[in-house]
């Protein structure tokens, strides 16, 4: 970290690449596709697609009776 500090000292107008931000904005984008894509598949089918199969990658979700609020109290 203090050569690097160095350095930016040494030659501040230097160009750099944000590589630590532009990671994680690819790393975002590439999760929201994919749980965009989860979503869009165990969602109801548009039309035109009612009888389409699933693929085999994408998992199925079940609903549950209480969402969010735990075991139900008996």
């Amino acid at each position: 970290m203090h050569l690097l500090m160095e350095a930016v000292a040494a030659n501040p107008n230097a160009p750099h690449f944000p590589v630590t931000f532009t990671a994680v904005y690819a790393v975002g984008f590439i999760a929201a596709v994919t749980l965009g894509s989860v979503a869009w598949y165990n969602s109801k089918r548009p039309v035109g697609w009612e009888d389409k199969d699933r693929p085999d990658i994408v998992p199925e979700v079940k609903k549950e009776a209480n969402p969010g609020l735990g075991k139900p109290i008996k």
